[in-house]
């Protein structure tokens, strides 16, 4: 796995886009500890998203019968510093976020069972699952652009639900999951 994922430092004040690392040298996190609350992640051809076997098969596997693209960049978006705040808002959604990186990158955090976050780099050829009911946000990095796939199974809804969320259905669901599932972890391949 060629993700990087390292505790951050919540309680910095600088620019939001900036790694936030919370030791020095960073403590990265393992893919199996993201597994085991539900993340799950691929590394995939971004030249080839049109016709790669390995993303038809997963979107099969997982339902994600619809697909579009977003273009993140202060001159392709409207508001685009509202937008960043609106993604950088800690929030739940009711069912998967997935998003695959073509070009550019981005950082997805996400809480950890100890309510400790975790930021997860974003680069070109990443696919990434968060699951329903986890609690994570959004930013660009310093790049200021990212070129995502948005996979969606339906029609697409991104509604978030901003924290606390604690008696919403999938939170609910999510948290049940984690402790049902502790020791184990979900595997991508």
């Amino acid at each position: 796995m060629e993700e990087q994922a390292w505790f951050m430092d919540d309680n910095s004040i600088e620019d939001q886009r900036l790694p936030h690392q919370y030791c020095n040298p960073k403590e990265f996190v393992s893919p199996d500890h993201l597994a085991e609350l539900g993340v799950l992640y691929w590394k995939l051809n971004p030249d080839n998203y049109e016709n790669d076997p390995e993303l038809n098969k997963i979107r099969e596997a997982r339902g994600y019968t619809y697909m579009d693209m977003l273009d993140l960049c202060p001159e392709k978006v409207e508001n685009y510093e509202q937008k960043l705040k609106n993604f950088y808002t800690e929030h739940i959604h009711a069912d998967e976020e997935i998003r695959y990186c073509l070009k550019g990158s981005g950082y997805f955090d996400v809480r950890d069972k100890a309510d400790r976050w975790i930021r997860i780099w974003m680069k070109p050829g990443d696919l990434i699952v968060l699951p329903a009911g986890i609690y994570h946000r959004f930013t660009l990095d310093t790049s200021n652009y990212v070129k995502l796939i948005r996979l969606f199974v339906g029609e697409p809804v991104w509604t978030p639900f901003n924290r606390p969320q604690e008696d919403h259905p999938a939170r609910k669901v999510y948290v049940k999951s984690l402790t049902e599932n502790a020791g184990g972890t979900l595997k991508a391949h």
